[in-house]
């Protein structure tokens, strides 16, 4: 029987309830919202203990791909990474990552974890863990009861049953978010918040899905069986994943589930759902502010600012939310995550560009900003990782100035290959075939300014790609 736990981190979802720091191309879980590391990583980093916790799987959607392997990299982790052809929800996803965990062990415990979450508290996460996982080699499925800090509303609960192992106990309903005197009433009665966390053995998981979707289980099994590899990736096969019905875990399995045990934890979890989350979660000062970056407050209370460069100044307000970013400004009420959600969906419809796409672009060389546009110009900065390189490519529209203003620049342009260094800059004229590389050991950084009649990024012809692009 295995003893040893595998990390299932689900991270392919994309949300906008922190917009506009959080968008469709990067999404919260891989942001730095409470110091140098994301929820990702610290997700990771809680699950590394060797003696409780085996290799990792991810799953997440291919558009993340890179992003997924820069931060695993950033903190020295190793991971088996599934890629998603398509989003189908935690159920398809979860299936997927246990019926990955049983090509590797077919008895394998597997936790699985969203990766937007916060834990306060590892040592009491890690202790629940151990509890867990004995009735999770007994069939139980197990999720995590958080003891609640208040009456929320935002959470759905559990009512707990009798002890069926040490701490962990029945799970008699899942109940779905509750009005505010609702929640009172369930905090006086012993509920649990519903973390959305699970562990479980994955034969018994695959056993009680089937149970109640039978061809959606055997689509994904099909899928992980024909899964194809690219640059170390597994890629699920398209046609079978994407033929599987998109439902979330709680709704497929974990309330028809006979099998469904809570495990009690206080480990200061949230799910980062809000920008009163992020708040509640912040260091403040005497007055309650909190900030992100720089800003300055005067008489002023329990606001939270969250600024990626501007210097943000509040003055007579309180219970505010203000994030800047470089194309977008956030003001909004401290209480009213449902008011930011009506927002977002307005503008998707007005402005989509700002709840899709993020000023900093990432790849997997390095990554792009564009700093000012024009009718027929457009300046960028390009960071390139050590070793890193772009593709071999051409352009019909456009032609490329390139000033190194940090590291060294081995340019390849049509049949020459140069070596730029800082303060030195190369002219790529209209259709000449060229290609940038970071040679050194430091980023290379360089600014680029474009002129032509077309400066879309649909106008790269790609000839020669290391990541298979072109």
């Amino acid at each position: 029987m295995s003893k040893e736990i595998v990390p299932l981190v689900i991270c392919g979802g994309a949300g906008t309830r922190l917009w506009p720091s959080s968008r469709e191309v990067r999404p919260k879980q891989f942001l730095p919202l409470f110091g140098e590391r994301s929820t990702f990583q610290e997700t990771l980093l809680r699950v590394s203990d060797p003696d409780l916790f085996g290799r990792a799987i991810i799953i997440t959607n291919t558009a993340y791909r890179f992003m997924v392997l820069e931060q695993l990299a950033e903190i020295g982790i190793e991971a088996d990474v599934l890629l998603e052809p398509e989003r189908r929800d935690s159920g398809p996803a979860i299936v997927a990552g246990a019926a990955f965990a049983q090509t590797r062990d077919v008895g394998a415990i597997v936790l699985a974890l969203a990766a937007d979450h916060v834990v306060r508290d590892t040592e009491a996460f890690a202790t629940a863990c151990r509890q867990a996982l004995a009735a999770a080699q007994g069939g139980a499925i197990v999720t995590f009861g958080v003891a609640p800090e208040r009456p929320a509303s935002e959470y759905g609960y559990i009512r707990p049953g009798d002890a069926v192992m040490g701490e962990v106990r029945s799970v008699v309903q899942f109940v779905e978010k509750p009005d505010a005197a609702t929640a009172e009433t369930y905090v006086r009665d012993g509920y649990f918040w519903n973390s959305g966390n699970f562990m479980f053995k994955s034969s018994v998981l695959l056993d009680e899905y089937r149970a109640v979707d039978p061809d959606s289980v055997q689509l994904v099994t099909d899928a992980v069986t024909q899964a194809g590899g690219d640059l170390g990736f597994v890629t699920l096969d398209p046609a079978a994943f994407g033929a599987a019905k998109p439902i979330s875990i709680d709704y497929a399995v974990m309330e028809k589930t006979k099998r469904a045990a809570v495990v009690p934890v206080s480990c200061g979890w949230s799910d980062v759902g809000s920008w009163r989350a992020v708040w509640e979660l912040s260091n403040k000062d005497e007055h309650g502010n909190a900030a992100q970056g720089m800003a300055v407050f005067e008489d002023s209370r329990n606001c939270n600012v969250a600024t990626d460069g501007a210097l943000v100044a509040l003055e007579g307000v309180d219970d505010l939310v203000v994030v800047v970013t470089e194309d977008a400004v956030l003001v909004s009420r401290q209480n009213d995550a449902n008011g930011l959600k009506r927002l977002v969906t307005k503008l998707k419809k007005v402005a989509p560009q700002v709840t899709e796409e993020h000023p900093k672009v990432h790849r997997p060389w390095g990554s792009y900003q564009s700093l000012d546009n024009g009718q027929r110009h457009q300046v960028k900065r390009i960071v390139v990782k050590a070793g890193g390189r772009l593709s071999l490519q051409k352009h019909h529209h456009r032609s490329e100035h390139w000033i190194v203003v940090r590291g060294t620049a081995q340019v390849t342009l049509d049949d020459m290959t140069k070596i730029v260094h800082e303060n030195e800059s190369i002219y790529i004229p209209i259709g000449a075939v060229h290609r940038l590389e970071n040679p050194g050991k430091i980023l290379l950084e360089l600014i680029e300014v474009q002129t032509g009649s077309y400066l879309g990024e649909d106008d790269i012809i790609r000839i020669e790609d290391d990541y298979r692009r072109s």
